[in-house]
Order: C-alpha cells, then sequence, then structure tokens
C-alpha cells in the first residue's frame, strides 16, 4: 500500500517548517519535498509525517471510524461502490472525465487540456462546475478514503513538473472539499512525470500524462 500521511504527532512540529502558501488556492500546503499531503479538518491546513508502507495502515480510516463514520464489511463494500461508481458516472457523462472502477476501487482520470490551461494551476471555470458537482456526490458518498494524484509528461525539468503536478492535485481537492467533503478523507500528492500511462515520445502521449487522478477506496472496519 502506498505511504500515506499521519494525521497527529509531527504536525506541529513540522507545520511551520515545511508548509508553504498556495499562490493559486490560498492555503497551506507542504513543501515539495514533503511528499504528500492533507487537507486538515480545521480550516484546510496540511499536516505532515510519513508513516512506513510496511504497516500497511491508513491513519484516515482510524481517524475516521473514530469520529463516528462507520466502516463497511463484507457485502456491504461492492453494493455501496456500485452506487458510488453510478452516481459520479451520471454526473460525469460527457464532461471528459473518464470512470474506471479496479476490484473496489473508483478511479477518475482527469486530462490536463479540460482541467487547467498550458502551464497553470487553476482550474478552468468550466471544469469548476464538474469538480463541484463530483464533491456532491462525494459528501453524499462519505464512506470513502480520496486520493489525489497530479501528474505531468516529461517535458520540462523534474522540480517544476513535480511543483506544478502538486499544485494541480491541491487546486483539484480544494474544490472538492468546499462541496463539505470531510478533509480527513483526502491525501494529496504531486507525481510529476513519475508515473506515466502513455510514451512520452509522442505529443498523444503526453497529453495523457498530463492528469490528475482521483482514486476513491472503501472504508473498511
Amino acid at each position: 500500500m502506498k505511504s500515506k500521511i499521519l494525521i497527529a504527532g509531527l504536525a506541529a512540529l513540522s507545520l511551520s517548517a515545511c508548509t508553504s502558501v498556495n499562490p493559486y488556492t490560498g492555503q497551506s500546503q507542504l513543501s515539495n519535498t514533503s511528499g504528500g499531503a492533507l487537507l486538515g479538518a480545521g480550516g484546510g491546513a496540511v499536516v505532515g509525517g510519513i508513516i512506513g508502507a510496511a504497516t500497511g495502515a491508513d491513519p484516515r480510516v482510524a481517524a475516521l471510524i473514530g469520529a463516528g463514520v462507520g466502516g463497511l464489511t463484507g457485502g456491504m463494500i461492492g453494493n455501496y461502490m456500485d452506487q458510488q461508481e453510478a452516481e459520479l458516472r451520471a454526473q460525469l457523462q460527457g464532461t471528459g472525465v473518464s470512470v474506471t472502477r479496479v476490484g473496489q476501487q473508483i478511479i477518475l482520470n482527469m486530462p490536463s487540456n479540460i482541467t487547467f490551461s498550458t502551464d497553470s494551476a487553476t482550474v478552468q471555470p468550466k471544469f469548476s462546475e464538474t469538480l463541484i458537482s463530483v464533491g456532491l456526490v462525494l459528501k453524499k458518498f462519505n464512506k470513502t478514503v480520496i486520493d489525489v494524484y497530479g501528474h505531468t509528461d516529461s517535458q520540462g525539468s523534474d522540480s517544476y513538473n513535480l511543483e506544478l503536478s502538486q499544485k494541480r492535485a491541491t487546486a483539484v481537492a480544494t474544490i472538492l472539499a468546499s462541496q463539505g467533503v470531510d478533509q480527513r478523507r483526502f491525501y494529496i500528492t504531486g507525481k510529476g512525470e513519475e508515473d506515466p500511462i502513455a510514451s512520452n515520445g509522442t505529443e498523444s502521449g503526453r497529453a495523457q500524462n498530463r492528469r490528475v487522478e482521483i482514486q476513491l477506496s472503501p472504508i473498511q472496519g
């Protein structure tokens, strides 16, 4: 399982040293060297600290269950994700966003040509409406955690691409959260050019690689 962000403990010690203000959203976020980020429950602050992947633990699940969000068990999981998938497909039909089901996980792929202008981390106004509709579905189906990944092609420097992908992921997550989605459900990170889904040797391939992905996974407990 991917490394996750530790919600408590290290947050108070690391926040001032590792955060900066995102010029596009006005919110605090982890510096690029810090990896991923979580939107904090108290107004959008980002907190840090990496949990080792070997533990297989996701601190969001424990926090949400502890806060009274019941987990899913057995056959409830498939039915719950089926319903969420159906509503997302209905909302996203004709928007250019693909909805893919992989086991009990739902993946939304948002190409950058419909989400952002070139070299920008400001969500295009027309696409903001799409994200608002997605946010309302996510608010309704509150028994999932939400991973938001920003991706770029290989053009430009590694450091610039990493920073741009982080800003884009944060911009998307901010709009989703603004619809009343519990911010403790989020994990946000920029992957830069790290995980291409097509060849960067062609323009069509690079276009596919420039994207924001949202992965929805059930809270089990």
